[in-house]
C-alpha cells in the first residue's frame, strides 16, 4: 500500500465481540481493515495477542510506507498510563496495562489507548458530524448508552478518565436498578435489557408487529438491533418504543447539557439509525429539559461515522 498522504496510523477498535484494526490516513480515509472475533471470554492474555497480530496484519499491509502511531480504543476506564479498568463482557480484566504490552512489541511508535466511546466522539470531532462543533456531548445508544464531551475540539476525561458515562444519569431516584448496580439509571430505562422487556409486553398484545416476524416468534432473541430496523420499517410499534425510550433519554442529556454549558449533542450507535423520529423525539426532551436561555440554540444531530467511528476515533488519538 503506498500512499501520497502525509500521514498514516493504525487505529484499533476493540469491541467484546469483534476486534476491528485499520490503517487510516490523516484525512480519515481507512486504506486497510481487517476484523477478528475477540476472544473476550478467555483473558487478558488471549485478547492481547489477538490485538497485537491485528496490527502486524496491518503493518505489513503498509507496504514500506512510513506508519507514525498506533491508536486503540477500548472498553472500561481507560487511565492515563494506557491501563485498562474493568471493561465489561471481559472475563478477568481488572487492570490491564494494555499500552505496556503493546509497547513490548511496537515501542518504537507512539501507542494511545483510550475509552472507545471517547474515541469515537473524537472522530466525529475531526472527521464527522461534530467538525464544525468545538463543543459538543456525544452519545452511542446501542445494548447501552455511552458517551464521550468534546471540549474546544478535544475530549474531557475528567479526573481519572471517566467522564462521559452518559448511561448512568439518574432520571428517578428510586427507579430500577442497572447493570451497574445504582437505580434510576437511563440505561435502565433505555438500554437493551429494558427495551426487550417492554417490547415483549407489548408483543403478547400486538403479535401483528414486524418485530415479531424480524425474531422468527421468539421472544428471547428481541434487540435493539430488530427493534431500531423494524422502526425504520415504519412499524407502528417499534416507533413507539423508540420515541419513548428517545424521551427519557433526551431527560438525562438535558441535564448534562445544563451542567456543562453545551448546545450540541451528537447521537451514535444502532438505535439512532432507526430515523430521523428518534432523533427528533430526544430533541424536543433536551429542549424541554434544558435552561430556557438555551432552548433555541439546542441541536441534536445523527452521527455520520456509522461502524467506522471506533477505528477512525483510535487513529486520532495519533493523529
Amino acid at each position: 500500500m503506498k500512499s501520497s498522504e502525509s500521514k498514516l496510523v493504525v487505529g484499533v477498535d476493540l469491541g467484546a465481540t469483534t476486534v476491528k484494526t485499520g490503517i487510516v490516513s490523516d484525512s480519515g480515509s481507512i486504506l486497510y481493515q481487517n476484523k477478528f472475533p475477540t476472544f473476550a471470554q478467555e483473558g487478558p492474555s488471549a485478547v492481547i495477542c489477538q490485538i497485537q497480530q491485528s496490527i502486524r496484519d496491518a503493518l505489513q499491509q503498509s507496504n514500506g510506507s512510513s506508519v507514525a502511531g498506533i491508536g486503540i480504543g477500548a472498553p472500561g476506564v481507560v487511565d492515563d498510563d494506557g491501563v485498562v479498568k474493568s471493561p465489561p463482557n471481559f472475563v478477568n480484566w481488572d487492570e490491564v496495562p494494555l499500552r505496556g504490552e503493546m509497547a513490548k512489541l511496537f515501542g518504537g511508535l507512539p501507542i494511545a489507548i483510550e475509552n472507545d466511546a471517547n474515541a469515537a466522539a473524537i472522530a466525529e470531532s475531526r472527521f464527522g458530524a461534530g467538525i464544525q462543533h468545538p463543543n459538543f456531548l456525544f452519545v452511542i445508544w446501542g445494548t447501552g448508552v455511552g458517551g464521550g464531551i468534546i471540549l474546544n475540539h478535544k475530549i474531557y476525561r475528567g479526573a481519572t478518565g471517566g467522564a462521559g458515562e452518559i448511561g448512568h444519569v439518574a432520571i428517578d431516584y428510586n427507579g430500577p436498578q442497572c447493570n451497574c448496580g445504582m437505580r434510576g439509571c437511563v440505561e435502565a430505562y433505555v438500554g437493551q435489557r429494558y427495551l426487550s422487556q417492554r417490547t415483549a409486553e407489548r408483543l403478547r398484545t400486538r403479535p401483528d408487529s414486524k418485530i415479531m416476524e424480524l425474531v422468527g416468534g421468539d421472544y428471547s432473541k428481541i434487540e435493539p438491533y430488530f427493534i431500531s430496523k423494524a422502526a425504520h420499517d415504519g412499524d407502528p410499534l417499534a416507533r413507539e418504543i423508540l420515541l419513548e425510550a428517545g424521551t427519557l433519554l433526551g431527560v438525562a442529556l438535558g441535564a448534562v447539557m445544563n451542567v456543562m454549558d453545551l448546545r450540541v449533542s451528537i447521537i451514535g450507535g444502532g438505535l439512532s439509525a432507526a430515523g430521523d423520529f428518534v432523533i427528533r423525539a430526544i430533541e424536543e426532551s433536551v429542549k424541554a429539559h434544558v435552561l430556557r436561555p438555551l432552548r433555541k440554540e439546542v441541536q441534536v444531530i445523527p452521527a455520520r461515522l456509522g461502524n467506522n467511528a471506533g477505528i477512525l476515533g483510535a487513529a486520532g488519538l495519533v493523529l
